[in-house]
């Protein structure tokens, strides 16, 4: 699938129908996600970080590059990588090395170090760069991080994600947003919404009632695949 298919995966949903993507953080979870039946697959790099031994936001970029290659590498549906804020990276060599990589989109997040928000301004430049080099061979999901770790307001949520549509981003992901804002983010911002769900049914439908278009699980399914883990592990002890 070439990012131009999966780019339409996200248009002309019906309500209620957004397109779920699960989050596989290893080759062996691809293949089983891949496996289920879902049309594609969106990395979380904390679920790929925990996997790897390392804290969130702290594994080096050809770690995190070489993991995202091994997951495309283990399965035949497209894969979304999240690359965290680009590692200072230029846009020609993020780009060059997202498609070395073989993924067909990827996030960028516009907060530095998941503590300070950066000038929406001057990232909606940076997006802009980003799309200029990849024309149209990568998907961009742009990570708004105005409920993670800024005052959580709505109208900045909605600022700049019009910003980042407007530098070319093909949809974005206002991170830890509260289920009650999401209509009103659902009618400011033009384009597909991305939001995070937790690892069940129940957490899916009721974003996609609220108007998500696109559903991923951050590291949601590594997290519950951990603790799955030491329960059975606990019970093997006992």
């Amino acid at each position: 699938m070439t990012a131009a298919t999966f780019r339409a995966l996200h248009h002309g949903r019906a309500a209620g129908d957004p397109l779920v993507l699960p989050g596989p953080w290893d080759a062996a979870s691809a293949r089983a996600l891949a496996d289920a039946g879902f049309p594609a697959l969106a990395t979380p790099s904390a679920g790929i970080a925990a996997s790897l031994g390392y804290e969130d936001g702290s594994t080096p970029p050809d770690e995190m590059f070489a993991a995202v290659t091994r997951i495309v590498r283990a399965v035949s549906v497209p894969v979304s990588a999240d690359v965290e804020s680009g590692y200072g990276l230029a846009p020609s060599e993020l780009v060059g090395r997202l498609l070395e990589a073989g993924v067909v989109g990827c996030n960028l997040e516009d907060s530095e170090g998941h503590g300070t928000l950066k000038d929406p301004q001057r990232h909606a430049d940076w997006l802009a760069e980003v799309r200029a080099e990849a024309g149209d061979a990568l998907f961009i999901n742009a990570r708004v991080d105005t409920f993670l770790v800024g005052m959580g307001d709505l109208a900045d949520a909605v600022h700049r994600a019009r910003l980042y549509v407007a530098a070319g981003a093909d949809c974005v992901y206002p991170l830890l947003a509260p289920i009650e804002v999401l209509p009103a983010l659902r009618e400011g911002i033009v384009g597909p919404l991305n939001m995070a769900a937790g690892p069940s049914r129940e957490s899916v439908a009721e974003l996609g009632r609220q108007g998500a278009t696109r559903i991923t699980f951050g590291p949601g399914m590594q997290r519950y695949a951990t603790k799955a883990i030491g329960d059975l592990a606990a019970a093997l002890r006992a």
